[in-house]
Parts: C-alpha cells; structure tokens; sequence
C-alpha cells in the first residue's frame, strides 16, 4: 500500500475514482492497439501486394530498356535521359488514424509525363520502356506511403502495449490493492467502533439496572 495514502474515506473515495480511471484508460489503450494493429496488419498486406507488382513491372522495364537500346543505341538513349527533368512533384500530407499520423503521398505530375524526344530518330520500344517505368514510379510512390504508414503505426503500437502492460500490470493492481487496504482497515475500525459502543451500552444499561435497583430498595 502506498504509505502517503492513509486510510481515510477521503483516500478510498480517491482511490476508487483512481482505480476507475486506470481501468477506463486500459479499456481505451486496448481498442485502440487493436484498431492500430487491424490497420497495420492490412497495409502490410497492401505493401506485399506492392512489392510483387514492383518487382514485375521493374524487370519488365529494364527489359524494356535493354530493347531499346539495342534497337536505338546506348548513347541515344542516354541523351534521352539527360533530357527528362528531375521529379518534383510529390505531395505528402497527414491523415489521423485514433492519433497516429499517417503520411498520403500523391504524385502532382501528369499520368503520363510530357514526351521529351521526337518520334523521328526513336522508336515503339522506347515508348514502351517509358511507360512502364512511368508506372514503377506511381508504384513507388504508393509503397513509400504504405511503408512509412506501417513504421509509424508500428512504433505507435509498441508505445501503446507499454502504457497497456504499465496500466494493466501495474497501475491497476497497486489501486486494487490500496482499496482494498484501505476498506479492510475501515470496516475494521467500524467494528472496533461497534464494539466500543455495545461495551459502553451494555455498562450504561447495567448502571441504570443498579441505580433502579438501589433506588427502589431505598423506598422500600
């Protein structure tokens, strides 16, 4: 029992309420750990999904690529390349899930980005190549927001079963025990009270017997 709590009424009362409010936070930390377990068990599965797709759609762009540059040469295509503009236009933003911060990237730049060479000295297998690792970078984008969800949501959880374990494992037991404790050192107190009580009417009650008694032999 925690020594600075004595065992007063106004203690129980604050114990109790205490003892309440732990039980309360447990409840809530353990829905939402379930919640946040649910939401990442499910974006786990997303980004497996995602991974299988990359790992395809990857290896039929660089084929796509080594076509390319068979059919227009090596130093065409990386021409090519030095003309295509650095990707700038990713937007990241925050959505709330039960307090966890979950991050939304979006791509701003156009499904299919503006042609940067001309159809006369290229041809079918570039564009092939092109989209298809137009379509490795939409994947991209949406497996850096799943992943870092699943992170984020990861570390949230651990963070949320310590405070469970601690409220459950700790704070609970230790208010129980203090209810307890002190409830038992006041119904002790009241049958002391009780007793002390019974004793002192049972003595009033026997004097006023003798009192009767002398006084009626008195009269007598």
């Amino acid at each position: 029992m925690d020594m600075t709590l004595f065992p007063t009424k106004g203690n129980l009362i604050l114990a109790k309420n205490t003892l309440a409010l732990c039980r309360q936070g447990y409840e809530l930390l353990d829905k939402k750990r379930n919640i946040l377990v649910r939401e990442m068990m499910s974006l786990v599965e997303k980004a497996k999904n995602i991974q299988d797709e990359i790992l395809v759609v990857f290896s039929e762009a660089y084929e796509a690529l080594k076509d390319a540059n068979v059919s227009m040469g090596i130093s065409m295509i990386e021409q090519i390349g030095y003309a295509i503009p650095e990707e700038t236009g990713v937007d990241i933003r925050d959505q709330s899930v039960m307090g966890v911060e979950i991050p939304i990237v979006r791509l701003n730049s156009p499904a299919e980005m503006n042609l940067r060479y001309g159809f006369s000295a290229t041809n079918a297998t570039l564009d092939v190549a092109r989209q298809k690792f137009e379509r490795v970078k939409a994947l991209t984008a949406d497996l850096a927001e799943i992943e870092n969800a699943v992170y984020r949501l990861a570390t949230n959880i651990r963070r949320t079963m310590k405070r469970t374990n601690a409220l459950k494992n700790i704070m609970i037991p230790k208010y129980e025990d203090i209810t307890a404790t002190i409830t038992n050192v006041l119904e002790e107190k009241d049958r002391e009270e009780f007793s002390r009580l019974k004793v002192i009417k049972e003595v009033k009650t026997k004097k006023i017997i003798r009192n009767k008694k002398a006084k009626a032999k008195a009269e007598s």
